[in-house]
């Protein structure tokens, strides 16, 4: 807009001194009326560097405004002997519009206009003619409305945009928020899946040791080295979690081998634990194999601390596009309408196994089930969607019992 201004003045200017030149000057051109001319261009803009516009709906700056009155001052006393000068009026017009406030803008407008009337009025010779009186109001009327209502719609565009970095910023902010209360979700879920499990075992295996420590030395010495056992798994999943990686069980093994060591080991420290796979395993996603993992050991912890069983089983099931988890149990179950878990009325600071079980189902699209009845065990079942695999790679069904 300003370089738009800037070119049409010149050309306004240099159009409006030759035409004083060829029609206005009689016989010959007056010395001063020229000298107004350039003097007035050499105002108009090297004054525009010392006396910059105003930001859009800013105040305008003293030296603007001083700038600005001896441009106009210098057109006055140019339009006064050169009636040619009257067509500068449209960029010092549109000057005062585009960078003063409304208020004063409109009245230099209407003053510009006026002056370009009298001016037409003035040096008119061939009679009346009433376009000089309306169409430079008519235009300028149009010009200014068209205007401020530009300049209307880019305040309340600014508006907008302020209105929407703040947004922006503010989802920022709850983005980040969200993550962090995902991350504390995802924390809890693993410490309780790895290291809170792996303290539970220990604690009941130095527990019967030292029950069993005078009676029976060599099988407390067998709790002992399986308490170790336990701690050095830990201490792997410890590692690896703080690294972000996948669980140490799924490191150097498939998930069906990962299950079957698990069940292995569960049938060591508590109940009897079988497991089965149904179906083709194909490669499945690691998300995927790192969460089943997880919800068989919370699973098989709830069975070994709560239900009292002496037998469970782990059930793999490969449906081609969803692949299902279950954990059966054959112990004293409790009534899924009144108990989240067993012991969430004993221990107020346990009972975390199920909920993280469903959030780990939950993010990945899947669906938790838990059928229970008191003295009829306990179910839990997780099926997760997976894309259909083109190539499954077939693997024979494996039982794994201790």
């Amino acid at each position: 807009m300003t370089a738009v201004l800037h070119i049409a003045f010149f050309l306004l200017l240099g159009s409006s001194l030759v035409r004083y030149l060829i029609r206005d000057t009689g016989s010959a051109p007056n010395g001063w009326v020229v000298a107004l001319f350039v003097a007035f261009g050499a105002l108009y803009l090297p004054g525009r560097w010392p006396a910059p516009a105003p930001s859009p709906g800013g105040r305008p700056a003293g030296r603007y405004l001083v700038w600005l009155t001896a441009v106009l001052a210098a057109w006055v006393a140019l339009l006064v002997l050169a009636p040619s000068a009257a067509w500068c009026a449209m960029p010092l017009f549109f000057t005062g519009l585009h960078t003063l406030p409304t208020r004063y803008a409109v009245p230099l407008a209407a003053v510009l206009t006026a002056l370009v009337v009298a001016s037409k009025l003035r040096f008119m010779h061939d009679g009346f003619d009433p376009n000089a009186l309306i169409a430079p109001p008519a235009i300028a009327a149009v010009a200014a409305a068209v205007l401020i209502h530009l300049r209307r719609q880019s305040a309340r565009q600014r508006v907008l945009i302020d209105d929407l970095v703040r947004t922006r910023r503010d989802l920022a902010a709850t983005e980040r928020r969200a993550g962090i209360l995902a991350e504390r979700q995802r924390l809890s879920s693993e410490i309780h899946d790895t290291l809170a499990q792996g303290l539970s075992s220990q604690r009941m295996l130095l527990q019967a040791a030292d029950r069993t420590w005078e009676t029976d030395p060599e099988a407390a010495r067998g709790h002992m080295r399986n308490a170790a056992e336990i701690a050095s798994r830990s201490l792997a999943e410890a590692r690896r979690f703080v690294q972000d990686l996948a669980p140490a069980d799924l490191a150097e093994r498939s998930l069906a081998q990962a299950l079957g060591a698990l069940a292995e080991r569960e049938s060591g420290a508590g109940p009897a634990v079988d497991f089965r796979l149904d179906g083709p395993l194909g490669p499945l996603p690691e998300r995927v194999e790192a969460a089943l993992l997880r919800i068989a050991q919370g699973a098989l912890a709830n069975v070994r601390e709560h239900a009292g069983a002496s037998r469970a089983a782990l059930t793999l099931t490969c449906l081609g596009d969803q692949i299902c988890l279950d954990i059966a149990d054959d112990g004293r179950g409790f009534d899924t309408h009144t108990d989240a878990a067993p012991a969430a009325n004993a221990d107020r600071s346990r009972g975390h196994g199920l909920p993280a079980m469903r959030a780990r189902v939950r993010q990945l699209g899947g669906t938790l089930t838990v059928e229970s009845a008191p003295g009829e065990g306990t179910v839990v079942s997780a099926a997760i969607p997976v894309e259909p695999l083109p190539a499954p790679v077939p693997d024979r069904p494996v039982e794994t019992t201790p």
